[in-house]
């Protein structure tokens, strides 16, 4: 199979369902913390890159230093990520009106929760993760409005070429993927102990159904991966 954007969200998504229907509200907060989490380590490992390339942790290494682009799948099925750029000085200020974490929550029914929730939080940690004294505001999102509004505060682009991402940084979405869910799964069993790993245990057999037995088995791979370190992209041997 073939991990993709909307494979990576249906993992977000099924934490959600899950520990929200078990945990109710503390489910929830469990999983903004995740949410967090997972986001504030891919933003460390894009300033680990940084910092070894001599760059500044600014908006512009930010947005260069970014892991992934639109897998092949979703290119053919029309179902990229579709931006504007609104402004770019003082401010960076987009508009998405178009995403494929957005239409696999729809299908899932948790546009309004799981998306909202996710959407929200996911960027602002990444950025944080990255350096702490930058700030991103995300004023909505499309899970809940007609397009998801993010802000770069004083970007600083003025003058500044087109972005150009390395591909030898990017990750392709079976690291992403893996990478949530161990992730998600981390939180899940600090906060809610063996409920909490019951939990993450049946997020990857709903994978396993819907994706097949590989998908599972190729997230099970990166279980000793440590994803706080920018050299980690393959799974280890176990």
């Amino acid at each position: 199979m073939e991990f993709t954007e909307k494979v990576q969200a249906f993992v977000v998504g099924t934490y959600y369902q899950l520990l929200t229907g078990k945990f109710g509200s503390r489910g929830e907060a469990a999983f903004v913390h995740a949410t967090q989490y997972y986001a504030g380590q891919r933003g460390r490992r894009m300033a680990q890159r940084a910092i070894r390339d001599g760059k500044d942790l600014d908006w512009y290494t930010y947005n260069c230093y970014g892991e992934w682009t639109n897998s092949q799948k979703m290119i053919d099925e029309n179902c990229t990520v579709t931006m504007e750029m609104k402004s770019m000085v003082p401010d960076a200020e987009m508009k998405i009106v178009k995403c494929p974490w957005n239409e696999q929550f729809k299908e899932m029914g948790i546009a309004g929760t799981a998306g909202v929730a996710y959407c929200t939080h996911l960027d602002i940690a990444i950025a944080r993760g990255f350096n702490p004294y930058l700030v991103y505001e995300v004023d909505q999102t499309l899970n809940n409005a007609d397009s998801c509004v993010h802000r770069l505060k004083d970007s600083g682009f003025a003058g500044k070429p087109p972005v150009k991402r390395d591909p030898a940084n990017m990750r392709d979405f079976s690291f992403h993927t893996a990478h949530t869910y161990w992730a998600y799964r981390d939180i899940s069993v600090a906060v809610f102990g063996d409920e909490g790993r019951e939990v993450a245990e049946e997020v990857l057999r709903s994978l396993e159904e819907k994706y097949g037995e590989e998908a599972g088995k190729t997230v099970m791979s990166y279980k000793n991966t440590d994803f706080n370190k920018c050299g980690s992209a393959e799974p280890e041997e176990r």
